[in-house]
């Protein structure tokens, strides 16, 4: 079968239910050929025999990729109404004294840390939609926690965004509970405790870290704030930014509702999950007029 690095597939044994980018080949001990999968839009590895993968058709790309913009879009959509929404309560809250000022916004700031260059793009591009001040780097895995340190010294952020892909691995029936059946779990724990050296308090540097089907109960325990993957489903692409966004929106004299902020991400409360978390958003004024 001629499947090369950089194309689109799916699995066959599997109904065709992902999108999957070839990333790797290689022969196994027994001289079987594999390949190693990445999701296009899900952030989950996997890796399969290459007999069992078939080259999508052009329309099921494009019907996918028509099914995922539609998502973020609508998700992109609710999160400014909802900011609409609660500007204008802001708004209705002001004294007379005070409605002759403008006010202007101060949001949290992201550093987002990425396994997966590609996707670090598209979250990029995404914080900018949400006008989020966000830095990303690209960094694999199991390397983020040698350089979290350093990052936090430099860029000081107040929400912190670890996340790549991940998978539970093996045959047969996995022990959920025991990390090293995770392709990335543990590497996302360790990023956690680092970080967790520099700022201990979850109200001061709020984090997201995981991906697909991660250790959602090790990665909290290392110091998370949030964490995917409660029901060890795949999450999607986008998960972390918009877990990110509601924090940095929320005001910090207030509460993170998390089941709010769960249902903001695109996947949900199976894949998402977390605990009670002050905002990080802040009013200033007056806004310097523009001359």
């Amino acid at each position: 079968m001629d499947i090369q690095i950089g194309d689109l597939v799916i699995r066959k044994s599997h109904g065709g239910d992902i999108v999957f980018k070839v990333t790797d080949i290689f022969v196994d001990d027994t001289q079987q050929t594999h390949c190693v999968l990445k999701g296009l839009h899900l952030r989950l590895m996997a890796d399969s025999p290459i007999d069992d993968l078939e080259p999508i058709e052009a329309e099921h790309l494009r019907n996918e990729i028509v099914r995922m913009e539609t998502m973020h879009n609508n998700t992109l959509r609710q999160v400014l109404v909802r900011r609409s929404r609660e500007r204008e309560q802001i708004e209705l809250k002001r004294s007379e004294a005070t409605k002759k000022f403008t006010y202007f916004d101060l949001p949290g700031r992201v550093l987002h840390l990425d396994g997966d260059e590609e996707y670090l793009k598209m979250c990029l591009k995404t914080y900018n939609q949400l006008n989020l001040q966000a830095e990303g780097r690209w960094v694999e895995e199991n390397k983020q926690a040698d350089v979290i340190i350093n990052l936090l010294e430099e860029i000081r952020p107040d929400i912190l965004v670890f996340t790549g892909h991940d998978a539970l691995i093996g045959n047969g029936k996995k022990d959920i509970n025991d990390i090293n059946n995770y392709r990335n779990s543990k590497h996302f724990v360790a990023a956690v405790k680092k970080a967790r050296l520099v700022e201990p308090s979850r109200d001061e540097l709020v984090i997201f870290a995981g991906a697909c089907q991660s250790h959602f109960e090790a990665i909290l325990s290392a110091g998370a704030n949030f964490a995917s993957s409660p029901n060890r489903i795949f999450i999607h692409a986008y998960d972390p930014v918009f877990i990110a966004e509601k924090v940095a929106f929320t005001p910090i004299n207030r509460i993170v509702d998390v089941s709010d902020a769960i249902t903001a991400s695109v996947t949900g409360v199976d894949g998402v999950g977390g605990l009670e978390t002050r905002g990080t958003f802040r009013l200033g004024m007056p806004k310097t007029p523009i001359k």
